[in-house]
């Protein structure tokens, strides 16, 4: 016997608006309302019938997630998210890791042509992204992380611009004035909270230092350790990392040099990752909501199959900065 929404709102005891809002369409509910609907999915075994627009668009029921570094706990969590939804809509999931690389982001996208799969949930480079805008993917998909205005696919993205001035306003309350910004070179991620960095540090009317490296550990580590070989004189106050790898090779390369966090530098940057409330006073971040960014993509992925012609969609997300010891007040600031 096919169950429907219907059944699965029956044992749940919720109407079946409200089991396609959980399922369907990522509007944000409560968690216990959440574990009410998904116990009744358990209950019923429902699933979405996507089966016959799957074989008439001879689609397998499988989606591709494309990541740019399954190593950072950012992909790890959002994509737990993702296979959750789509476990919950008969659907496969097959993960492939292009560490930033364009050609391998190119070779994976060609292997979901090939696979037929039935949508993409994907975090490209800045020139993949370039390139999507000119030509977009003969099948559905959700940029995640990474995005751009003049984008021709669905997109859930942080508010990048407006979490990096939150860092920089944190710690400029905090009487930290010289502060270097640590950007990922890769993404359009990368980019916009460079920009928002760049506009907080000048409404303070602070001089910016910001440096693009390549989105990894040791780059960040060599970076800093060059800062601080230049001396205390120009040393900075501050340093501001712009993903959890970049963050973790800034703390390894202050520690390593024997500094002390914050009294000789402050340190603050992005992804809520379980290190950083562990090391040393705990690092002050931004946390990204990264199972509702999960969530949001697997949702609007399904909504785009069953509505193909739908204007684009762009969903921003608010980070909350999380304040830790890494940013506590100086005891003497310098003047601006």
């Amino acid at each position: 016997m096919t169950v429907s929404i219907k059944d699965v709102a029956r044992v749940a005891g919720v109407s079946p608006a409200t089991v396609s809002r959980v399922l369907g369409n990522g509007t944000v509910v409560s968690d216990a309302l959440r574990a009410q609907v998904e116990a009744a999915v358990r209950k019923t075994g429902y699933r979405p019938n996507l089966s016959a627009r799957r074989l008439r668009s001879r689609h397998s029921q499988t989606i591709g997630l494309i990541v740019a570094d399954i190593r950072n706990p950012f992909f790890t969590a959002v994509g737990r998210a993702v296979e959750d939804i789509a476990y919950q809509a008969g659907l496969r999931v097959i993960l492939c890791n292009t560490d930033e690389n364009p050609e391998k982001e190119a070779l994976y996208l060609r292997l979901m042509e090939e696979e037929r799969v039935t949508g993409v949930i994907f975090a490209p480079t800045r020139q993949t992204v370039d390139r999507m805008t000119e030509t977009p993917q003969s099948f559905p998909t959700v940029l995640i992380d990474r995005a751009c205005h003049r984008s021709q696919e669905d997109a859930v993205v942080l508010d990048n611009h407006a979490s990096a001035g939150m860092l920089v306003e944190h710690l400029h309350a905090q009487g930290y004035r010289r502060m270097i910004g640590l950007f990922g070179n890769a993404s359009t991620t990368g980019i916009e909270r460079h920009d928002g960095y760049i506009a907080a540090m000048t409404r303070f009317g602070l001089t910016p230092d910001a440096v693009f490296i390549p989105p990894t550990s040791e780059a960040a580590e060599a970076e800093v350790r060059r800062r601080i070989a230049e001396g205390v004189a120009a040393r900075p106050d501050a340093v501001i990392a712009s993903n959890g790898l970049l963050l973790m090779g800034v703390v390894r390369a202050v520690r390593e040099a024997g500094l002390v966090i914050p009294g000789d530098l402050a340190v603050a940057g992005f992804d809520n990752e379980r290190w950083t409330e562990l090391v040393g006073p705990g690092i002050t971040v931004i946390e990204q909501p990264v199972e509702a960014i999960g969530r949001t993509a697997m949702a609007m992925l399904l909504e785009r199959l069953d509505t193909p012609d739908a204007p684009i969609r762009k969903v921003v997300l608010n980070g909350r900065c999380v304040v830790r010891g890494s940013t506590a007040a100086r005891r003497t600031s310098r003047a601006v």
